[in-house]
């Protein structure tokens, strides 16, 4: 610890003791021989001034509050490079869309034993999973349409956007083909996103839907001022949601990559642009809505 060296008067060190040397031991004359330590003459202590050591207070006791140490500093402020923030996109992403690809061809393949719920809740679940395993790597984005908005308001750099969309998107061609690989299913189109409805309509459930979603992305994965502890927990409950609100009508994706990499592995391509130019739209407006009312 720096020490300043004060000099004050022997008068006023009665009646001012501005501070105390605490780096010393003070030594009782008694217990040396006479003369002082080593049989020498004692130094004679000058009559007019006496020296006092006054330390440094450390920023702690002075402010009383603690500097944060630069390892933690650079620990908590660590930057994820982008090469692991795609592979966590990927991985994420493959176990998002492989679990809800299973689930529907189970149930198609063992006459609706998984029923409605039962997909939904499979959803549901592995957003759970998906999204306490990457989010603190990448965002856990795990769809194109939400890593899209996420630029539009700033809360993921441009240049991250493609990487983001390239790695949801061969991770869903990888589950749809390990899936259909796999399962072998009679009537592989079964994973496939197609409206059993109009295209005007399953075009406006599919935006209404994305919008819930990422509405809700936006709320507890971005503001400051929400519980953090619940995100994946809010998000699965979106999905489930939605599952339940649009299964029978759309699918629903609200995802172009799921819808994506299902198409190219079974060769079902009916009403795609739905898929691919709803979820975007929706996932904007989610996010925009949820920004322009936040406190």
């Amino acid at each position: 610890m720096a020490e300043t060296m004060v000099m004050v008067s022997s008068d006023d060190e009665n009646q001012n003791q501005v501070a105390i040397n605490m780096c010393s031991t003070p030594v009782d004359d008694r217990s040396l021989p006479a003369g002082g330590s080593g049989g020498g003459a004692a130094a004679p202590r000058s009559p007019g001034v006496s020296k006092v050591v006054v330390p440094v207070e450390s920023p702690e006791k002075t402010t009383g509050k603690s500097q944060p140490d630069g390892h933690d500093q650079q620990q908590g402020h660590k930057e994820v490079p982008l090469v692991k923030k795609v592979a966590a996109e990927f991985i994420g992403t493959f176990i998002l869309i492989f679990t809800v690809l299973s689930t529907v061809v189970m149930d198609a393949q063992h006459g609706g034993a998984e029923s409605l719920l039962g997909v939904a809740a499979s959803a549901g679940l592995a957003v759970v999973a998906a999204v306490l395993s990457v989010v603190h790597i990448s965002g856990s984005h795990l769809n194109p349409a939400v890593s899209v908005a996420m630029v539009v308001f700033g809360h993921l750099p441009p240049a991250h956007v493609l990487p983001y969309a390239a790695a949801q998107t061969l991770a869903s061609l990888a589950a749809a083909f390990l899936a259909k690989g796999v399962y072998r299913p009679p009537r592989p189109a079964i994973m496939a996103t197609v409206p059993s409805v109009g295209a005007g309509e399953a075009f406006v459930l599919e935006l209404a839907l994305t919008f819930v979603l990422v509405f809700v992305i936006t709320a507890v994965a971005t503001d400051p001022a929400s519980s953090k502890e619940l995100v994946a927990i809010a998000i699965a409950a979106a999905v489930m949601m939605n599952a339940l609100v649009g299964g029978p009508s759309t699918g629903p994706s609200m995802n172009p990559a799921r819808t994506i990499g299902a198409a190219v592995a079974t060769g079902e391509y009916r009403h795609m642009w739905v898929y691919l130019v709803a979820p975007p739209l929706g996932a904007i407006a989610g996010a925009g809505t949820y920004t322009l009312i936040k406190p």
